[in-house]
């Protein structure tokens, strides 16, 4: 098989001109002990028939279409699956080490790009599993969603079908054809969509000229909000951006976080953001600088029901919040009427539109859009109940996502009742990963501190 990448896949892919910008997801799952591997790789052998992209490869295609998805003709689970021996030491230390060191490096484009790693030999008889994906592969629900297949919560997966397949055949004439029919499709579905917009517009035009005039106006508007270049940091201290990473972690109770937001009227993400931003508040303070809003960059989820796990299903939304508040109840309410205004923003439902424009421009322009973010946070709904892979218990699951030019990019997955989440600082903004962490910490007891009183 051969599909072209969805235009929000192919602008993750195309950013990584600047390493920078590079999408690396790593999870670890932490194991009560040494699963059963070969029930392990039966699991993900099934499971990447499931997810065809994860025996896929990107490959170019004459602009203006986007790359394409193909078949791996040397596709090699040996080579995607690997168990290794934890250092002497065995602690969490050393794993979150070599998950350091995976964030970091780039993937093999000649081959499917996830591995998962088995550590073996932890202290107390544990194991951690290190999963790296690119991020075209799929968004953080949809992740989950194949976590869960992985852990036996979803219906079974069909036996694997072994008969050989006949190796894709491609040419160079063969790639401008589709890149043609590509072109012609989509200018063909850009007709059809004027050609039945037009009269509806014709006739709103003439009932009631000036809401649709300011309808037209307030499109323009969120979509310029969506790209326009960020031209300096908000915050005085984390300005610097390197390719070294340095990864922590963080566990906050869920019901005292969720409580906390519902007391002053926002959702679990709204409470999420404020200790975030209480924490950065007390990292600059701790430093000497005063800081008031921040550029943050939030995905937002556009995933339905039936869509299937792979490829994403979001929009990366930037706008400020208020970091500079000192009241967590205040905080809380701020960011909350901030990102209920972003969730309404009138160009959510052209985002596919909107990264096909910015796949055609200049790679530079990107990089002015991201590299002057704050921070990246992203609550991803985790698995709610306690599950096992290959006969051993999960105790904790941590994600990391990309930093994608910010300075930290900070991970909400939450699972059972906790809220773990995973730290990854850009070293050259935040060189001091342990003082951040305490910020962060006391940032979040601020919050907790809500639903206490």
């Amino acid at each position: 098989m051969s599909e072209f990448m969805r235009n929000s896949d192919a602008f993750t892919w195309a950013m990584e001109s600047d390493p920078r910008l590079r999408s690396t997801v790593v999870t670890v799952l932490m194991l009560d002990r040494t699963p059963d591997w070969g029930e392990v790789c039966g699991r993900v052998e099934r499971l990447s028939h499931e997810v065809p992209m994860m025996r896929q490869v990107v490959v170019e295609t004459p602009p203006p279409a986007p790359p394409r998805w193909q078949d791996c003709t040397d596709f090699d689970l040996d080579f995607h699956m690997r168990r290794v021996a934890a250092p002497q030491d065995g602690t969490f230390e050393s794993v979150l080490e070599m998950a350091r060191l995976a964030q970091m490096e780039d993937f093999d484009r000649a081959r499917p790009m996830w591995k998962l790693t088995l550590i073996e030999g932890l202290s107390d008889g544990r194991a951690a599993v290190l999963c790296c994906l690119h991020h075209a592969l799929t968004d953080g629900v949809g992740a989950v969603q194949i976590a869960m297949t992985l852990f036996g919560l979803s219906p079974e997966l069909p036996p694997v079908d072994e008969s050989p397949t006949a190796p894709p055949q491609r040419s160079a004439l063969g790639d401008y054809k589709d890149a043609a029919r590509y072109s012609v499709g989509l200018v063909g579905s850009a007709v059809t969509g004027a050609l039945s917009v037009a009269p509806r517009l014709v006739v709103d035009s003439v009932r009631s000229p000036r809401r649709t005039l300011g309808n037209a106006a307030g499109l323009a508007a969120s979509v310029y909000r969506t790209v326009r270049p960020v031209n300096a940091t908000g915050s005085p201290l984390m300005t610097r951006r390197t390719m070294n990473r340095r990864l922590g972690i963080l566990e906050i109770p869920m019901p005292p976080l969720r409580d906390a937001a519902h007391r002053s009227g926002g959702a679990l993400n709204d409470a999420f953001v404020a200790g975030v931003a209480g924490g950065l508040r007390q990292y600059h303070e701790k430093h000497g600088a005063a800081v008031d809003a921040l550029h943050l960059s939030m995905p937002i989820s556009l995933r339905s029901e039936g869509d299937a796990p792979g490829g994403n299903r979001i929009t990366l939304m930037r706008f400020d919040i208020p970091a500079g508040l000192t009241d967590p109840g205040d905080r809380i309410r701020a960011i909350h009427a901030r990102t209920e205004q972003v969730r309404r923003e009138k160009s959510l439902p052209y985002t596919q539109a909107i990264a096909g424009v910015l796949n055609l421009v200049p790679r530079w322009y990107i990089g002015s859009i991201l590299r002057h973010v704050d921070f990246v946070a992203s609550d991803v709904p985790g698995i709610p109940v306690p599950v096992s892979l290959g006969g051993a218990k999960v105790l904790m699951q941590y994600a990391f996502g990309p930093t994608i030019g910010a300075a930290v990019n900070i991970t909400l997955l939450t699972y059972v009742d906790t809220c773990a989440l995973g730290i990854d600082a850009d070293t050259g903004a935040i060189p001091d990963i342990d003082v951040f962490c305490d910020c962060l910490r006391a940032g979040f007891d601020e919050v907790l501190a809500v639903a206490a009183d």
